[in-house]
């Protein structure tokens, strides 16, 4: 992808890897669980934040809300920073919005309100990756589909799907966007690195199945 001149960045620029980090650190499913279910999902099912262990409560509607509004954190910190300052993104849109959602990113895994305890980011990733680099963002959800029908084990297709997109990325919008997408897919896998090991194991549950409330989930 082409690239222009690289711009000088304004003071909405330099803090915006932080109100991206911030906006990354809104718990989602911990609020509303607490507010429709009246309960604290951290001590339920996996014990995790995300729209997995949401949806292991029962309630398929707040786990599909907790998936829209994770995945629409780095979304919205990326569109923040185009109407603040659009001439950031000349020298390279993809990169740019890339490196923003990062940090949404970050702030989901490692939210400072909750003592740095978060989720898996797997849902913000999507979200991040729809918004700076589309055709890797279809390619990466398409990729989670996909395995998830066939295989049934969330977590195994989010550590697919999150692989494809620096591939697609680096043939589509150039090194440095894949770059940054190697970077989010590093830390999407090592945050599931119990995953990991169940799935070795043969320990992993599949989707829809019930999980002892230590374990992690994929989310």
């Amino acid at each position: 992808m082409s690239q222009g001149t690289v711009p000088a960045v304004g003071l909405p620029g330099l803090l915006t890897p932080l109100i991206a980090y911030l906006f990354g650190t809104i718990p989602f499913g911990l609020i509303l669980t607490k507010i429709f279910l009246k309960i604290d999902i951290r001590s339920t099912g996996s014990g995790n934040i995300g729209a997995t262990n949401v949806l292991r409560t029962g309630n398929k509607f707040l786990a599909l809300v907790t998936l829209l509004s994770d995945g629409l954190k780095g979304v919205t910190a990326i569109f923040i920073l185009f109407a603040i300052q659009p001439d950031i993104f000349s020298w390279s849109y993809s990169f740019t919005a890339s490196f923003i959602g990062l940090f949404a990113i970050l702030g989901h895994c490692f939210p400072v309100w909750l003592k740095f305890k978060g989720g898996k980011g797997v849902a913000t990733t999507l979200g991040v990756l729809l918004a700076a680099v589309p055709y890797a963002g279809l390619a990466a959800c398409a990729t989670w589909l996909l395995t998830a029908f066939i295989f049934k084990y969330s977590s195994l297709a989010a550590l697919i799907a999150v692989a494809v997109a620096p591939v697609v990325t680096i043939f589509i919008y150039g090194p440095y966007s894949a770059f940054i997408c190697l970077l989010i897919a590093l830390l999407v896998w090592w945050r599931h690195k119990e995953n990991i090991k169940r799935l070795i194991n043969g320990t992993e549950p599949k989707i829809g199945e019930k999980k002892k409330m230590q374990e992690s989930s994929s989310a």
